[in-house]
């Protein structure tokens, strides 16, 4: 018999032991999930694309095996969506663009839309974003805006802007992003949300649209740190169809997410990252410090260099990604990504090579630091979210880019493929800001752990926004 529970509203972990006990039948979650959308995404614009039909195939399918007694896996009913550079079948692989629209639909959904299904996670639709990944602030010209749920005047961040918008809508409890350069923590902690960064290579991104090979990522965002760890532990594994994916076999962070901190050494970045944001980005860090109880600072060496050099590689390598369609239909893309991209296509090429060995420099450096200490706190952003179309702010005194600068916290750390879980701080009843959870490569779990430490304390939260 059926519970009478909100299902539209409950987290990925409630879900999958409703559908798992048979208190609720996977049809039943995504009809209310595909409602909800309805109702609620015409004012936040987070969905390009909803899959009804194959959803609700998908859930039907999913409670004849569950009546028939096949375990219905460990995502069992949960619904979630993907930023649209993953690729869906039957759908074209926009990337945020108005020229991949025109491609051929996916004939096969990518690896890790795969593995959540395998899972029992069931796809209902696909999310917007910034075009071509190149982006921080959630403003898109050919889909529109995403509306940030929590301030629908503000920016979501970006560019996986649609994944942040949806989470905090209350839309689906689970969504996947992409990060290059930030875009899952901006978004995570513009919109109030909880988003993983696992270590470059670890989650494979076969089948998803790239931007800068040798910086992208792909990962989940949820509304709790449990429900990140049950969708990051379903996506682990080897892929031989991803070049830089790893060959470590999954390593599950679900069975010691509650183990607490332990005898974990913990530290607040210092230096470049306790400078040029506003005082409620550090207001937040010392929130989570304190009830850490981290006292130790540390400085992570030539940080500002490595943004630096983070920029010249994702300029370059961008550029070259796109030549030919900077060449033949210019018009075509946002001028703001376009102009940044010729920008990119005109770097000289020794720049580039200075920045790619500086790059190996900097990764031992910060390899060294982790020798002793075993996570780093920092902001994600130097701001809570700014109003949408608003092209400038202000950092320290000095006037700014928004689009160009709301990733300087984030790009050092991805610079290097760390690990990070982004948790949301909400200071006052205004818009809520983010922390880094900064952990050594290839330790989730330790960032997770802390993560979860947090938000049992309710340090950390991601409510819904109250939405009419």
């Amino acid at each position: 018999m059926e519970q009478s529970t909100d299902w539209s509203r409950a987290e990925a972990g409630s879900i999958a032991a409703g559908v798992g006990q048979g208190r609720v039948r996977a049809r039943t979650v995504i009809e209310a999930a595909l409602a909800r959308i309805a109702r609620i995404d015409p004012a936040i614009n987070a969905f390009t694309d909803v899959t009804a039909d194959r959803a609700l195939a998908a859930a039907d399918a999913l409670d004849a095996r569950t009546a028939a007694g096949t375990p219905p896996g460990p995502l069992a009913g949960v619904p979630f969506a993907v930023k649209n550079l993953i690729d869906c079948a039957g759908l074209p692989t926009r990337a945020g663009s108005k020229i991949n629209r025109e491609r051929a639909p996916a004939g096969r959904d990518g690896a890790l839309v795969r593995r959540l299904e395998a899972a029992g996670a069931i796809l209902v639709g696909a999310l917007n974003m910034g075009e071509y990944a190149y982006d921080f602030t959630g403003e898109n010209v050919h889909d529109g805006d995403s509306r940030n749920p929590h301030g629908a005047g503000h920016m979501t961040g970006g560019s996986s802007s649609g994944s942040g918008g949806a989470i905090a809508a209350g839309l689906v409890p689970l969504t996947l992003g992409s990060d290059t350069n930030g875009s899952i923590r901006v978004p995570s902690a513009f919109c109030g949300c909880f988003g993983l960064k696992p270590t470059y290579g670890r989650l494979t991104r076969a089948g998803s649209f790239p931007f800068v090979n040798s910086l992208d990522h792909l990962g989940p965002m949820t509304r709790s740190v449990a429900d990140l760890a049950l969708a990051y532990d379903a996506m682990q594994g080897p892929d031989p169809d991803d070049a830089v994916a790893t060959a470590r076999p999954a390593e599950p962070v679900l069975p010691g997410l509650d183990s607490g901190l332990g005898d974990l050494r913990i530290a607040v970045a210092g230096g470049y990252f306790a400078r040029g944001g506003d005082p409620e980005a550090f207001a937040a860090v010392q929130v989570v410090a304190r009830a850490l109880s981290a006292t130790r600072v540390v400085e992570i060496p030539e940080a500002a260099r490595a943004r630096a050099a983070a920029y010249l590689i994702t300029a370059a390598e961008g550029a070259a990604l796109h030549l030919d369609r900077l060449r033949t239909r210019p018009e075509d893309f946002d001028p703001a990504v376009r102009d940044r991209l010729i920008a990119g296509a005109m770097l000289p090429a020794p720049f580039v090579e200075r920045a790619q060995r500086f790059r190996r420099w900097y990764r031992g450096a910060v390899a060294d630091l982790f020798a002793d200490v075993d996570v780093i706190l920092a902001p994600s952003t130097p701001c809570r979210a700014p109003p949408r179309g608003q092209t400038h702010f202000t950092l320290d005194g000095v006037s700014l880019p928004v689009r160009a600068n709301i990733g300087v916290f984030t790009q050092p750390i991805s610079f290097i493929g760390l690990p990070v879980a982004a948790v949301p701080v909400w200071l006052d009843g205004g818009l809520p800001l983010g922390v880094q959870v900064i952990a050594a490569p290839w330790r989730e779990d330790v960032a997770l752990r802390v993560a979860r430490v947090l938000e049992r304390l309710g340090t950390v939260r991601a409510p819904i926004a109250e939405l009419v």
